[in-house]
């Protein structure tokens, strides 16, 4: 997975640690932030002319599990529950920005981050951006397209500008910011002085904008704990019958417990035959 070969020199001269990627060094200048007009258009009727869109394949939706639209099937209803009750905290907090991650692989934060996104953009009072800050496995993007974009690590190697790497998925309201390749020194990239003017810019430029972090395991390295001040909140996925009590007691230990908005427990089975259960 992590093909690392050379640091670019933006990154060399803010951190003595470079950021690395996979498959070719780079020289590039520094790519530059948009910073064209922001006034803020109602959120219902945002039209995106700069930001390329990629119409999403509803079949390939369907096949890894993302939302497609209105529904009542129980994970639907599930995730309108969990949007009203983020939505509820993070607006009574003043909060933006919310980081989604798991103790363990496989624990399914990302499709939780997509789904989540994707139900928060239907509630019209706001815009959303999920960004996929896994720099060790980054696969937001596979869940959406069926072709390979660039993203965050090529913005981040001087390879791109940030406009060229978000793209809208087709539904309203919503834009993503894709990971690409994987990034060896993960933990240094997201707390580099780079990704914090990032951050800062993706919430200064929409004003109602919510920013979901898709951000690797918890247990995997230091990177949810690197990245974790530029968050306002963190949302905690457990698998159920995988996240044990210690696992719970340990992540509790590792990030401050007061910007813990809340755990999902996620793969939930019915107790018993006839009890419609959500799947998360």
């Amino acid at each position: 997975m992590e093909r690392i070969k050379q640091a670019i020199e933006r990154a060399r001269a803010e951190r003595a640690e470079p950021i690395t990627s996979a498959t070719e060094s780079t020289a590039s200048k520094p790519a530059k932030l948009n910073t064209a007009a922001r006034a803020t258009p109602a959120p219902s009727d945002v039209v995106y002319h700069s930001t390329k869109t990629i119409p999403a394949d509803p079949e390939h939706l369907r096949a890894h599990r993302v939302l497609t639209g209105a529904s009542d099937e129980p994970s639907a209803v599930a995730y309108k529950v969990l949007r009203t009750k983020v939505l509820q905290s993070m607006r009574s907090n003043g909060w933006q920005t919310l980081a989604i991650t798991g103790t363990r692989k496989g624990n399914g934060k990302t499709l939780t981050t997509i789904n989540l996104g994707i139900s928060l953009a239907h509630e019209v009072n706001q815009t959303v951006l999920l960004a996929d800050l896994d720099l060790r496995q980054p696969r937001m993007a596979s869940y959406l397209a069926a072709e390979e974009l660039p993203g965050l690590s090529d913005y981040l190697l001087g390879r791109v500008e940030l406009s060229e790497i978000l793209f809208h998925p087709g539904f309203d309201r919503l834009v993503v910011l894709p990971g690409h390749e994987p990034l060896l020194n993960s933990s240094e990239a997201l707390s580099s002085p780079k990704m914090t003017r990032l951050v800062e810019e993706l919430k200064n430029r929409y004003q109602d904008r919510i920013i979901l972090f898709d951000l690797p395991p918890l247990f995997a390295g230091d990177d949810v704990i690197a990245f974790a001040p530029n968050v306002d909140a963190i949302l905690l996925v457990l698998e159920d019958g995988q996240t044990t009590r210690t696992d719970l007691k340990r992540a509790y230990e590792l990030l401050d417990p007061k910007r813990i908005i809340g755990t999902i427990l996620n793969k939930a089975t019915p107790e018993k035959e006839g009890h419609e259960s959500a799947y998360y």
